[in-house]
Parts: C-alpha cells; structure tokens; sequence
C-alpha cells in the first residue's frame, strides 16, 4: 500500500479542507464539493501509479467539467479570474474565492502547478489536440500574460467604478464568453506554434498566481542522477519545456511544471 499514499495523502488533504470549511462556515456545499474535487484527484494519482493510460485526462475530465458546468453554467459562478476579483472585491466568501485561494494562491506552495495538470477546464480541451509534443522551441512572448492578467482586473474595476447595474448577470455571461475566447485562442495558437499548450505558457493569465508560488512546491519531479544517462527525452517529452533532469529551483521553466509525469513515464532508466 505504500506506493498509493500520495493517493491517500491528496484525499486526505481535500477531505480536511472540506470537513473544516463545512463546519466553519455551515454550508454543506462546502463538503460536498472538496471532497468530490479530492476523490476526484485521488482516484486520477492512484490509476496513474497502476499505469492506466489515460488516468490524468480521467481526472481532467471529472474536476474540468465539474467546474466548468456545474458551479459555472448551473450555479452560475464565474470561475474564471474575472470571478475572483469580482468576489474579492465585495468581500464575499464564495466559490471562486476559496477556489483561487486553495487551488492557485496557497495550493501551489504543495503541488505546485498540479491544477494545470489536472483540473483546468481550458487544457482539459485543449490536451485533446495533436500536438501533446511541442513541435517547435518555446517562443519569448510569456509577457503576453500579464497583459490578460492586468485587463481581467481592469475589466472588473471598470464594473465597480461605473457602477454598472445587474453586475452579477454581467459577470455570468462574461463567464461564458470569457471560456469561449479562451477556447478559440487556445485551439488557434496550438496549431499556429504545433503546441496543445500554448496558450498556457503564453497567454493564460492564471500563472502570474500559480509561478511564484510553484516556485516553493513540496511535491517536484526530481531526477536520480545516478540513473540519468542524459538521452533526452524527458526535454524531448515535456509539454512545458522544462528540464527536468535539473534538480535546482531554477532549473530552466522549473515553474512551469504541471506534473503530468510525462517524462517519468517516458524514462527508460526509471530516473525520474
């Protein structure tokens, strides 16, 4: 049973953050929703440790449409950034807040940039395109991210500022557009640079939370150098382009790691 208790460990993880959220706050959505989120996790690491293929994209699958559906279209929360400031601004505890707190702002210093990996609803479509190996070098052009970082906010302040009536529908359909924007970049730039992950390493502006923090992530992919025979494929394999074989925290795009265990799988030594 060994091998599983990072299954056991995530389930436990979400399973106090669900248990003490419910009683703090009273509200049994609370409880209902982290432990689905957790079990959901669990059950993608424990298939992946008995090698099912398709184990992360199972999890995908069940968290992204979780919250791409249900709490948004049906519960109607905007998820999205826009959501979250949005919230914050009107120092309301809801969904999107403590979803941003645990998954992207406080999560990340645990397991790093896993949400990418697992959870995003936008990648979640986007890994089912053809190119899951980058085709070409990574562009310089991360920049661009901080621009949507820095409109998503204005976006929100420009609503409060103006005080703009019925804010709350606004923010939905903002919501359902926003996805759909986000849908049509993705696709159009994972074919322009033949990279199903493009737009997260160049436009999504979810990272400038997740980088910093992953920066400091207890659970990393690390390399047995003793096994190592430098072949490459774990740089060739990598989705995010980050060398893996690099131990330090400043291993080249180390933040971008959304330990998708690509390279672990691919590793003809077990060195990873």
């Amino acid at each position: 049973m060994k091998k599983y208790s990072l299954s056991m460990v995530m389930l436990i993880i979400f399973e106090t953050i669900a248990v003490t959220l419910w009683l703090t706050t009273d509200n049994l959505f609370y409880l209902f929703n982290f432990s689905y989120i957790g079990i959901a996790l669990a059950l993608g690491i424990f298939l992946f440790i008995r090698k099912h293929r398709y184990a992360r994209r199972l999890t995908q699958l069940l968290v992204g449409l979780y919250m791409l559906i249900y709490l948004g279209v049906i519960c109607r929360e905007n998820m999205q950034i826009e959501g979250f400031w949005y919230y914050l601004f009107l120092g309301v505890f809801e969904a999107a807040t403590i979803h941003y707190a645990i998954a992207k702002i406080v999560g990340p210093l645990i397991f790093g940039r896993g949400w990418c990996g697992y959870a995003c609803w936008t990648a979640m479509v986007l890994d089912f395109l053809p190119y899951k190996v980058p085709k070409q070098p990574r562009k310089k052009i991360e920049w661009i991210r901080y621009i949507t970082f820095a409109v998503s906010l204005m976006f929100v302040i420009v609503l409060f500022w103006a005080h703009v009536d019925n804010i709350e529908r606004i923010m939905f359909w903002a919501f359902l557009i926003g996805n759909l924007l986000y849908y049509i970049v993705g696709i159009g730039l994972a074919f322009l640079f033949e990279d199903n992950r493009a737009f997260c390493k160049y436009i999504c502006p979810i990272t400038v939370f997740l980088k910093p923090m992953s920066y400091f992530s207890l659970l990393r992919v690390t390399c047995d150098t003793s096994k190592c025979i430098a072949c490459g494929k774990c740089k060739k394999i990598c989705p995010m382009n980050v060398d893996i074989t690099d131990n330090s925290r400043k291993r080249k795009n180390g933040t971008e790691c959304i330990l998708c265990f690509e390279c672990a799988q691919h590793c003809p030594k077990d060195a990873l």
